[in-house]
């Protein structure tokens, strides 16, 4: 499962009542926003509990295993501020990837995902950023992360030459020997030529207004339509 469908089980209206359901999605958009603002929390290693903490951040305390990057791409930089730009030399519509690294967890003594953030393709080789490969222990937040189911247009990950174009963690728990829990570090976690962290993509499309103009325009076309047709014919 991916998105919010665990974080919010309620279900959607009847596709027949446009303004309910933008009032859901609506509902959808403030809870998420809510969730991720909470206090960050101690990640916990249950399955059963991660599946009811998606969005929600959490803390570790580790250290990154280099060698066993992932690579997340196509990705654009989200929400770049100066500052990050100018430590990378990019430009805020550069594409580049997201680097998925091996984190041993010093409280659990276990092996997580953690998303570091964005690269520019200019930077995506590890030997051209060694400054932001950090080695020692640190202390991170991040927001819990599920597994994606593929999209029809998405192309399936290359697994051998390590392309990701979505998020399946079986896979990649496999390929790093890590478990299949993953969180996306914040903007917190950056440091000076590594990744750009924040990169976790908030918004939730709310095509429901757009949706309730056009469903009362058909709506009153058709009535006009049934008014010239029958009742001023019957005058």
């Amino acid at each position: 499962m991916s998105g919010v469908s665990l974080l919010l089980r309620c279900p959607a209206p009847s596709a027949r009542c446009p303004i309910q359901r933008r009032k859901w999605k609506l509902k959808l958009i403030q809870q998420l926003e809510t969730r991720v603002a909470s206090s960050p929390i101690p990640l916990p290693t249950d399955p059963s509990e991660l599946q009811t903490l998606e969005y929600h951040p959490v803390r570790v305390r580790g250290h990154f295993d280099h060698l066993k990057e992932l690579y997340l791409r196509p990705r654009t930089l989200v929400k770049p501020s100066k500052e990050s730009q100018e430590s990378s030399g990019m430009g805020p519509q550069e594409n580049g990837a997201h680097v998925i690294t091996p984190f041993i967890c010093a409280d659990h003594g276990i092996t997580i995902l953690i998303n570091r953030g964005f690269v520019p393709n200019k930077k995506l080789n590890p030997q051209t950023r060694m400054e932001g490969q950090i080695d020692e222990e640190l202390d991170l937040v991040g927001l819990v992360r599920h597994t994606e189911t593929r999209q029809h247009f998405s192309p399936e990950n290359d697994v051998q030459n390590n392309v990701w174009y979505y998020r399946d963690l079986a896979a990649m728990a496999e390929q790093t020997g890590a478990q299949p829990i993953y969180i996306e570090a914040d903007s917190d976690s950056t440091v000076p030529g590594g990744p750009i962290g924040g990169q976790t993509r908030l918004a939730l499309r709310n095509d429901h207004l757009q949706y309730s103009v056009t469903w009362f325009s058909l709506s009153a076309f058709t009535s006009l339509l049934w008014f010239q047709k029958f009742i001023r014919k019957a005058r």
